[in-house]
């Protein structure tokens, strides 16, 4: 591209005359098209000129003469890339990202509380709350709220707050829910999301949690699995995945490693209750019982089975069941022991047959 050498000319503007009696006196400003900016090199009509906005320079496209140096960049303010840009969907100019959560535009205005020891700031802020905000985002953001509470207190990752606030979003409005409580619907949703997340829970577990009627949880948990698998729409807010929801049982793998941790075992024990229940599963034994006592029934194998053997009552506590169901599916396993036990386990002495509790 080629400067001139001097200070930059200025461009040179051509007016086209027009006879007299065409001429009309116009009261309001009006632009006058017949005013050109052209190069007084190549005084080319029409001119030949290219804005570079990266420099901020209109230069003559023939001679390169730059004919302005503080071009304005009236252009978006982002950049798309070809792998980003899903459909020439031009992002949000202004404002923060839309929550999928809410309802609404989400583009109003907060007033804050102000300076402290002002009042004015807080009941402006109190008037804007009144006059703009949606009621119903209002008790959507109420219900999300203790959704995240009762998910903290057992310590449940954040996809399944996020997958519970969506599909209770999703299901809160249906006409099949009417009359059921916003706490059976909201542990009902945690209950789901724990299932669809591979996190694993109990029913028990969440009754505990949200202090529902176990009984309660079960109702509404079958009527939400019907909405959800009607609807056919992803339950993940946080957009980690595009695929329909699927109904998803809790099998006794998903609970072995969290009930193997309360008791203190071993990694391997873990590990040898998680085949024995794989292999169980696959013979068909204790085929129609609960995952809870089967995984209860499968650590009360292993851990005899490398000696770091368990009560069965001490196991009843933490799995939550009795332990003379843990000890009546222990009966069913233990004479199914040559079909369960690797073999591999005895010949590296890692286990032992002669440790597995007596029926």
């Amino acid at each position: 591209m080629a400067f001139a050498s001097t200070a930059l000319p200025i461009a040179t503007s051509t007016a086209f005359s027009q006879p007299a009696s065409s001429v009309n006196v116009q009261s309001a400003f009006q632009r006058n098209l017949n005013v050109h900016l052209i190069c007084p090199d190549c005084k080319e009509i029409p001119p030949n000129l290219v804005e570079n906005f990266s420099d901020g320079d209109m230069v003559c496209g023939s001679c390169g003469l730059v004919l302005g140096d503080r071009i304005i960049d009236t252009r978006s303010e982002w950049r798309t890339f070809a792998n980003d840009d899903q459909g020439n969907d031009d992002p949000s100019r202004v404002g923060e990202a839309l929550n999928p959560l809410l309802d609404g535009n989400q583009l109003d205005t907060m007033i804050s509380y102000g300076a402290p020891g002002s009042n004015v700031g807080r009941e402006l802020n109190r008037a804007q709350n009144k006059a703009v905000h949606d009621k119903k985002d209002n008790e959507l953001q109420a219900a999300y709220a203790k959704i995240s509470q009762m998910c903290e207190r057992y310590s449940l990752p954040r996809v399944v707050q996020d997958t519970a606030k969506d599909i209770y979003k999703k299901v809160k409005d249906n006409r099949k829910l009417k009359g059921k409580s916003q706490e059976s619907i909201e542990a009902a949703a945690i209950f789901i999301a724990c299932r669809q997340s591979g996190v694993g829970r109990t029913f028990k577990e969440i009754c505990l949690l949200t202090s529902v009627p176990k009984k309660e949880i079960g109702k509404v948990f079958k009527i939400i699995d019907g909405i959800l698998l009607e609807l056919g729409t992803p339950t993940n807010a946080a957009g980690q995945g595009d695929r329909e929801y699927q109904a998803v049982g809790t099998n006794a793998e998903d609970l072995l490693n969290r009930f193997c941790s309360h008791l203190g075992l071993s990694t391997q024990v873990a590990s040898g209750a998680q085949y024995i229940a794989r292999r169980a599963a696959k013979e068909g034994i204790l085929a129609g019982r609960s995952p809870i006592s089967i995984a209860a029934a499968t650590i009360y194998m292993a851990a005899g089975l490398f000696g770091e053997g368990r009560s069965a009552s001490k196991i009843a506590e933490r799995a939550g069941v009795s332990d003379g169901t843990i000890k009546t599916s222990y009966k069913f396993l233990w004479e199914a022991r040559e079909k369960l036990v690797d073999p591999q386990w005895i010949e590296s002495k890692k286990a032992s047959l002669s440790g597995l509790p007596k029926v």
